[in-house]
C-alpha cells in the first residue's frame, strides 16, 4: 500500500506546512518587515542567530514564536532522518552487477504462470521494471524493445517487462502495441522489492531499470533512468553483444 510504504514521506511533507508558516513569521519577526518577499531573500545570518540564540530577549512573542520554530524544525530533521534511513534499509539488499536473479514467479500478460527459473542455463535475459502501462515514457520504450525484439532473440535473449498493473491491463496494452515480448504482472510489487528497485522522486515515482543477466543468472549489467527510455534497449543490446 502506497501511505504505508512512504510513511515517512508522507508525514516528512505534511510537517513541512506548519514549518514553513512558522519559518515565515519568524523571518518577518526578525527582520522586521510585514512582506512575505523575506522569505525568498538570501538572507540567512540574523536568522540563524535568532533561531540559535537570543537577539530579542525581553520581546516574549519573539521567544515563543523561536521555540516554536525550533520543535518543529528538530522534528522535521528526524522524519528526514527516518526516511533517508528507512529506505537505506529497504535497498540493503538491492539486486546489483554480480547478484544472482532471484526466484520468481508471476503471471504473464495471458494469464499463465511465467517461472524465471525456466531460463536458467538457457537464455540470457534482460528484465526491465517500468512504471505504468501505456504511459508515453513506458510506451516509447516498450515500443523501442519491440523494434529490436529480432535482434534481441539473435543475442539469444528473452525480454521481460514488470510493473504493477493487472494482467488484463499488460495484454491491453501488449495488443494496442503489438509487444511480442512477455509482460509480468507485479501486482502489490512484491518482485520490484525484491529487486530493491530504487524510486525516483522521493519515493513518488516507481523506477526504471534493467536488469541484463547471462544464462547462468548472474546480472552483468544494470541501467537506471526514468527519462532515457529507450537507452535501456540501447545499453541492453550493448552489453548482450559484448557477450558474443
Amino acid at each position: 500500500m502506497f501511505i504505508i510504504e512512504n510513511i515517512w514521506l508522507i508525514l516528512f511533507f505534511a510537517w513541512g506546512v506548519p514549518l514553513t508558516f512558522y519559518r515565515s513569521k519568524f523571518r518577518k519577526m526578525v527582520y522586521q518587515t510585514e512582506s512575505w518577499t523575506i522569505n525568498i531573500k538570501p538572507y540567512f545570518g540574523k536568522e540563524l542567530k535568532a533561531l540559535f540564540g537570543n537577539i530579542y530577549p525581553d520581546n516574549r512573542d519573539y521567544l515563543k514564536l523561536r521555540n516554536f520554530y525550533r520543535f518543529y524544525l528538530i522534528i522535521y530533521l528526524l522524519l528526514f532522518t527516518a526516511y533517508l534511513t528507512f529506505n537505506k534499509d529497504k535497498h540493503m539488499n538491492e539486486i546489483k552487477v554480480g547478484s544472482t536473479i532471484p526466484a520468481f514467479t508471476l503471471s504473464d500478460q495471458n494469464g499463465n504462470m511465467f517461472n524465471i527459473g525456466s531460463l536458467i542455463g538457457k537464455k540470457n535475459m534482460v528484465i526491465y521494471f517500468y512504471p505504468k502501462d501505456d504511459s508515453p515514457g513506458c510506451t516509447a520504450q516498450a515500443c523501442s524493445f519491440r523494434d529490436q525484439f529480432e535482434v534481441f532473440t539473435e543475442a539469444d535473449a528473452v525480454i521481460i517487462g514488470i510493473s504493477s498493473q493487472s494482467v488484463i491491463s499488460h495484454k491491453e496494452f501488449a495488443e494496442k502495441h503489438r509487444l511480442s515480448f512477455t509482460l509480468l504482472s507485479d501486482e502489490g510489487n512484491k518482485i520490484r522489492k525484491l529487486f530493491g528497485v530504487p524510486a525516483n522522486l522521493l519515493g513518488l515515482l516507481p523506477g526504471r531499470v534493467t536488469y541484463v543477466a547471462d544464462k547462468t543468472g548472474k546480472v552483468i549489467y544494470t541501467f537506471n533512468s526514468q527519462y532515457q527510455t529507450e537507452k535501456h534497449v540501447d545499453e541492453a543490446l550493448r552489453i548482450l553483444q559484448e557477450l558474443k
